[in-house]
């Protein structure tokens, strides 16, 4: 292992399990630190994480020139109920919007699904004289005075953010503007959420629930950033911190304490962005990018070398995603976010009974404290993990390089006393294999959601699986849905980490702004684009280092006439003409029928928003990151074979146990187990499998 030397930049990744840190310098040399998550503080988990780097490089923090963090703590928030008590000031007549939402069903036919819960209580609701028209002229000014006693009593009911949503403000912010001025001179440094601010599109739902998922989060992760920050400055580090966005950019840790709904999928957006550079290096552009950790297991798609962008998200509404067609069971929240499906399977998911008896895994994860039943923390409960240890998949003493001991034992006890015998089967290994194959069928639904349900052909992608479980359960899942190659990257368990090396500093800017298309001038569109590119230009400064330089990027929201939703679509750059506005409807026109399958040229166009993101080059390059996780040396495993159970066609085959570095390019059949440091491998029989030129390990089945 080479020493990291000066200027390093570290990456940390916080899962419900474990915490993953990956720390590189320029010339590619590097350090992997997995360690188990401290959920009482996360921050406590990385220092651990980094002081054994740091230790291994014989170095000291202070040559750490950037520190970039993924994170889980706002999405865990809204998914289990436990962000800030929150109150919101609203237009007379208003206070409903959350109860009305969008009156969608998102399973249908089950007449007994119920509406999340609000995130603010019907109370803390208080409504506020004013109104501004449709056209964004003052039809009623507003009564600062009111405002004041409705926020003085929101305080004395105890609540810890405030969220100002007034109508039709995207069009006119005048009034939003001043009360935020207003309570913000009465209640310096309360927490207090502006529609405008955050979100300056129409739509009042959308607007309200953004807003209120901002304030929600917002003194949860403020507490978690400024903890972060500082726990890292005593430990020496000196360095810029920055924190993954939901769009797979990077924002300075201020501006995600000011807009943390901007982080919430922080943690999932990092590995797409890592499947997307490491497929491009290898060649492939339309990669199904599979991320299965200790607790949820994420799916997205990468077409023609692009990752899929989403302008709105729901969570917490059992399969997460960004543009599924039966939405209505999350939390909306309207910001650009990489179009993710996530659903609650992974490795610590535990294993119970429905009401019929029936064998269930997930939603609910043993984490990293107690763990799977072999990590001897005190569960005693199986898992997915304590399954594939049965099945032979997972070294039954020791995980992360031997540093985590394990009994094996154990996990087989657990599901032949909870499992085998309750259900009368006649062997743990078939017990076993049931939890794998219902843990894999739920994850199938992660990728059904972002193919077919989306009219792509699974088939004709490649799967890519990366974190501490996801290249155990691919290659089955790949079977299930006809996708022919599976591609595992170096260093799978800690890719998400990678990608935070890899992620660009972003800075994004919306306007709404609704009329023909063709009726607009291009002048105007022009200047209004400027405007933005102003807003941007001054926001990336707070993220940027001397010297560095950012590029712009345009876009547009647009839809047919009629229709109530839209489609984005990126702009060429450069002035806009008469010209410009002919191209951006054939764009628009190429894109529905991606999206569609068809697409009605001659059918008017109205535009909806404007988008311009500000953008900064990361300064790692993704060859070096392919070519320094290649050299990593993982452990050799103690044992040449162990018996794997690959089901009943298969049942019990002794399997060949590799380390990644013997796997070469010569393809050799299955069935065969891959034991690096991050992660497990299982190539079951009828696949075969090689090493490519730029490190993967590529697993092809036959059919």
């Amino acid at each position: 292992m080479t020493a990291v030397v000066a200027k390093a930049k570290v990456g940390a990744d916080i899962g419900g399990t474990f915490t993953d840190l990956v720390m590189i310098d320029r010339s590619g040399a590097i350090v992997r630190k997995k360690v188990p998550s401290t959920t009482g503080s996360y921050s406590k988990g990385i220092l651990n994480a980094l002081e054994l780097a740091m230790t291994e490089a014989k170095g000291d923090a202070s040559t750490i020139s950037e520190f970039v963090h993924g994170t889980t703590v706002a999405t865990n928030a809204v998914l289990e109920l436990k962000g800030a008590k929150v109150g919101l000031l609203t237009t007379k007549g208003f206070r409903d919007v959350l109860e009305l939402r969008r009156l969608r069903m998102p399973v249908l036919y089950k007449l007994d699904w119920n509406k999340p819960p609000v995130l603010v209580e019907r109370f803390l609701r208080r409504e506020v004289t004013e109104r501004m028209g449709a056209d964004g002229s003052i039809v009623t000014p507003i009564d600062l005075a009111e405002l004041e006693r409705e926020a003085k009593w929101l305080i004395e009911q105890g609540v810890e953010a405030l969220t100002i949503t007034f109508l039709n403000s995207y069009k006119n912010p005048a009034h939003e503007i001043a009360a935020a001025n207003r309570l913000r001179e009465l209640h310096p440094g309360f927490d207090i959420s502006v529609s405008v601010e955050i979100l300056p599109e129409m739509q009042e739902y959308e607007r309200t629930s953004t807003a209120i998922v901002n304030a929600y989060v917002q003194p949860i992760v403020r507490a978690y950033v400024d903890l972060l920050v500082s726990t890292l400055a005593d430990a020496g580090v000196n360095a810029p911190v920055r924190i993954m966005q939901s769009s797979g950019g990077i924002i300075s840790a201020k501006t995600a304490t000011r807009f943390p709904v901007q982080i919430i999928e922080s943690g999932p957006a990092a590995g797409v962005i890592a499947c997307q550079r490491m497929m491009k290096l290898a060649g492939y552009e339309n990669v199904i990018s599979f991320d299965m950790g200790g607790t949820t297991a994420k799916a997205s798609l990468i077409e023609s070398g692009q990752v899929k962008q989403a302008t709105e998200y729901e969570v917490g509404g059992g399969v997460s995603q960004g543009s599924r067609l039966s939405r209505g069971g999350g939390y909306v929240i309207r910001v650009p976010s990489i179009d993710i499906s996530e659903v609650g399977a992974g490795g610590g998911s535990l294993v119970s009974f429905d009401k019929a008896g029936g064998i269930q895994v997930g939603p609910e994860s043993a984490g990293s404290v107690p763990g799977p039943v072999a990590y001897q923390n005190g569960n005693s409960v199986p898992t997915v993990t304590d399954a594939n240890i049965v099945l032979g998949y997972i070294n039954p003493s020791a995980l992360a390089g031997g540093s985590l001991k394990i009994d094996g034992s154990l996990s087989r006890a657990a599901i032949r006393d909870q499992v085998a015998t309750p259900l009368h089967l006649s062997s743990v290994e078939e017990a076993a294999f049931g939890i794998h194959a219902i843990a894999n069928a739920t994850m199938i639904r992660a990728l059904r959601s972002v193919t077919i349900e989306q009219g792509r052909d699974p088939a004709e992608f490649v799967l890519c699986a990366f974190g501490g479980s996801g290249p155990i359960h691919a290659v089955n899942m790949a079977r299930a849905t006809d996708i022919r190659r599976v591609i595992v990257p170096p260093s799978p368990g800690l890719f998400s980490a990678f990608g935070l090396l890899l992620a660009n500093i972003e800075q994004h800017a919306s306007q709404a702004i609704q009329g023909h298309l063709f009726l607009f001038p291009p002048a105007d569109l022009e200047e209004a684009f400027r405007k933005l590119e102003a807003v941007v230009r001054e926001a990336v400064k707070e993220s940027a280092l001397e010297g560095q330089q950012f590029s712009l990027k345009r876009s547009v929201d647009l839809r047919y006439v009629g229709q109530n939703s839209a489609l984005g679509v990126a702009i060429p750059a450069g002035e806009l003409h008469a010209e410009s506005i002919q191209r951006i409807a054939s764009l628009f026109s190429e894109a529905y029928k991606i999206a569609y399958g068809f697409s009605s040229e001659n059918e008017p166009l109205e535009l909806v928003n404007l988008r311009v993101v500000a953008e900064i080059e990361s300064g790692v390059a993704a060859s070096w990151l392919q070519a320094a996780a290649s050299a990593c040396n993982d452990p050799v495993p103690t044992k040449a074979s162990r018996n794997a159970y690959f089901g009943p066609e298969h049942g019990v085959l002794a399997t060949p146990i590799l380390a990644p570095s013997a796997v070469t390019a010569t393809p050799r059949s299955g069935p065969a187990i891959v034991e690096a440091y991050d992660s497990t491998i299982v190539i079951p029989p009828a696949s075969s499998f090689y090493r490519d030129a730029t490190g993967n390990i590529v697993i092809d089945l036959v059919y």
